[in-house]
C-alpha cells in the first residue's frame, strides 16, 4: 500500500491494520487519492484518523478542479458558459465536497471509536 519508508511508513501500516480491524473497507481507510499522495511522499494521516479540516482541504482541493475540468470538457464549453462562472462552480463544488467529506469522516470515526492520528500510538 504505502511505499513510505521509516517511522511514518511503519506507523501508517499499523494504522491501516487497526482500521481494517474496525471493519473499514480500504476504499475508506486508504482511498486512491491518499495512496497516490503517500506514494509521492506526502506524510498524511489516513482520512478516518485525520481531522475535519485536513480531510476537507485535501478532498475539496482535489475534487473541485477535477470536477470543474471534466464539466468544462464535457458540457460547459459547448454551452458557452463563461470561464468565470465555471471557475466559481468548481470552487463551490470543491468546498461543498470537502465539507461533506470532512463531516462524514469525523462522524464515521467517532461512531467506530477511531482515534485521531495525533493520539494514535500504534
Amino acid at each position: 500500500m504505502a511505499t513510505l519508508d521509516g517511522e511514518f511508513g511503519q506507523r501508517l501500516q499499523r494504522a491501516l491494520a487497526m482500521l481494517d480491524g474496525k471493519g473499514l473497507p480500504r476504499g475508506t481507510s486508504a482511498p486512491l487519492l491518499y495512496r497516490w499522495l503517500w506514494k509521492l511522499g506526502w506524510r498524511m494521516a489516513p482520512p478516518p484518523m485525520a481531522g475535519f479540516a485536513s480531510t476537507a482541504l485535501v478532498t475539496g482541493a482535489f475534487f473541485g478542479p477535477v470536477w470543474g475540468l471534466m464539466m468544462w470538457l464535457m458540457l460547459w464549453r459547448r454551452s458557452q458558459m463563461p470561464v468565470g462562472m465555471a471557475l466559481l462552480a468548481a470552487v463551490l463544488a470543491g468546498v461543498l465536497f470537502g465539507l461533506s467529506m470532512g463531516l462524514y469522516g469525523r462522524w464515521n470515526a467517532r461512531r467506530r471509536g477511531i482515534p485521531l492520528w495525533r493520539d494514535f500510538q500504534g
